[in-house]
């Protein structure tokens, strides 16, 4: 008797840089893994692909999965209609909030969704003034307006958040809105500034189109409370009070004022572990070499990531947002400081690779820097951005310091091309870390030592050092009901989100939305 082939869901199979990569070829390789002939192998799709370009040897790692393990793996319900008038109020429109309303609305359930910021395409001019005139509006920025922080400063969607929620859910929801399909495969998926806009405006416009409610240029400024003191509704800039059976705060990391009017109300803060540093900037041809070897240059390679990461005496420097073929842009929501951050558009072809070089912060840090209080980690991270200022010298200049320098203990006197477009100031950035009266520059210094020799080339005259990379994540926690997930105390608000201290990125403060909004399904129907 002809034995009989074992079943299988999925696969995984190993494909050269120069191997063809069509589906004959794919199926041809999965039969030889599993000893089978082609024709006894059901219909496969590939589910995941993984770049491995470590010790020196480039391959593809694929996951291909049968017909039935796909199926699986399909959308949640859509929207429905909610008709009705609001009953939850969701400040803030990035991820986490524009996430939050959608689960809602697969319930029947009507929201308005706040933000103090601007649609995709006005908040788009904004940025140019930032950029080319060094005007910062507090309202609108790369921080505050439709989509979040992340619109415009990449789309990364790589999470290790896995027990928060349905990553999946979330990445097929993009995908729906006309995120690039590569998402639903890539092993860390990138959507690119100049198409996600695009996909948050469809979002919200599906949104809209089952009755969910937007308003911008609302900035709330307080909380309306019933006699019991249960949350019921938010209090505008300009005067305005909308009643809400709920409120959800999903206003992101840099959203100061709400964690002040919290305080303000009772709201027992805790402080949290934070990470503030630099940006680090080389020409990505440089990353490519040192990632790719003889192989940089192929056709079929992206421009090469890299991730580091270094502990010395219970300390962590670690690489934070690294953008191949990106840019370094001004993420300031205040004048009066200077905020990095980093970007990529879609295909990743700037000439210049970058990343956050950051330091961790513990709560306990705080004290010996001079600084107490629940929002201790607020004002270290504006002392900071404001000595970075001081630094620059004029407008959104940036304070930069060759690698090489830094490494020395020394001020630059010039530094290289930048993808900045403000411009770099040559100083010594190390004075700028220090004005925190933590020893920064030090610990920075060591750690980039462990990663020059980990990453051969990486210290290079051609590497510049600019600051300051501040807004990592929040550096609070507003504390919630593990069950409910209301603030504690004050029931009727559900703090969600990067803001709230509970997501570290696009997709996690994406699953945070969705799971308050299952909560406060529960609560409403109950």
């Amino acid at each position: 008797m002809k034995p009989v082939s074992p079943p299988f869901d999925e696969v995984e199979i190993e494909v050269g840089l120069d191997d063809p990569d069509d589906d004959a070829s794919l199926r041809a390789r999965v039969g030889k893994k599993l000893h089978r002939g082609v024709e006894t192998l059901p219909e496969l799709t590939v589910v995941r692909r993984a770049l491995d370009a470590r010790r020196g040897r480039v391959r593809f790692h694929l996951t291909l999965a049968t017909k039935s393990m796909r199926d699986g793996l399909l959308a949640q319900p859509e929207p429905r209609e909610v008709g009705a008038e609001p009953r939850v109020v969701i400040v803030g429109d990035g991820p986490c909030g524009l996430f939050c309303a959608y689960e809602l609305a697969r319930a029947g359930i009507a929201s308005l969704v706040l933000d103090r910021g601007k649609p995709v395409q006005p908040r788009r001019h904004d940025l140019k003034g930032l950029l080319q005139h060094g005007r910062v509006d507090p309202e609108s920025n790369y921080c505050f307006g439709e989509g979040g922080a992340g619109t415009y400063s990449d789309g990364k969607l790589y999470t290790r958040a896995h027990k928060r929620g349905d990553v999946r859910d979330v990445i097929e929801i993009l995908a729906r809105h006309g995120a690039p399909d590569a998402i639903l495969t890539d092993a860390r998926p990138h959507i690119g500034s100049n198409k996600l806009p695009k996909v948050i405006t469809a979002l919200r416009e599906h949104l809209q189109d089952v009755g969910v409610q937007f308003m911008f240029g609302a900035k709330v400024i307080g909380l309306l409370r019933a006699r019991s003191g249960a949350v019921q509704g938010v209090t505008l800039q300009d005067g305005r009070e909308l009643q809400a059976q709920s409120v959800v705060l999903a206003t992101g990391h840099s959203a100061r004022d709400v964690l002040c009017m919290l305080d303000a109300v009772g709201v027992k803060l805790v402080p949290k572990g934070f990470a503030v540093g630099v940006r680090i900037e080389h020409p990505q041809s440089l990353i490519n070499q040192i990632q790719y070897g003889a192989h940089a240059g192929h056709p079929r390679l992206p421009s090469a990531p890299y991730r580091l990461a270094h502990t010395e005496n219970e300390r962590g420097v670690f690489s934070f947002c690294m953008c191949p073929g990106g840019f370094i842009v001004p993420a300031a929501t205040e004048p009066d400081g200077i905020v990095l951050n980093g970007m990529s558009l879609s295909k990743r072809s700037s000439h210049f690779a970058n990343s956050g070089l950051v330091i961790a912060i513990a709560p306990e840090d705080l004290a010996q820097a001079g600084l107490h209080g629940p929002l201790a980690g607020v004002e270290l991270q504006m002392k900071l951005e404001r000595a970075a200022k001081i630094a620059g010298g004029q407008g959104l200049r940036a304070p930069a310091t060759r690698a090489t320098d830094f490494l020395r203990g020394r001020a630059s006197s010039t530094v290289p091309p930048s993808s900045y477009e403000p411009g770099l100031f040559a100083t010594d950035l190390a004075e700028v870390l220090d004005a925190t009266g933590l020893p920064l520059a030090a610990s920075l210094r060591r750690a980039l030592k462990v990663f020059g020799q980990n990453m051969p080339g990486y210290i290079t005259e051609e590497g510049v050092l600019a600051g300051v990379e501040s807004r990592t994540s929040s550096p609070v926690r507003v504390p919630r009901d593990p069950q409910t997930l209301q603030c504690t105390g004050l029931p009727g608000l559900y703090p969600a989100g990067e803001g709230a201290g509970y997501a570290g990125g696009i997709v996690s403060a994406a699953m945070d939305g969705m799971r308050v909004a299952r909560a406060l399904v529960t609560t409403l129907t109950s």
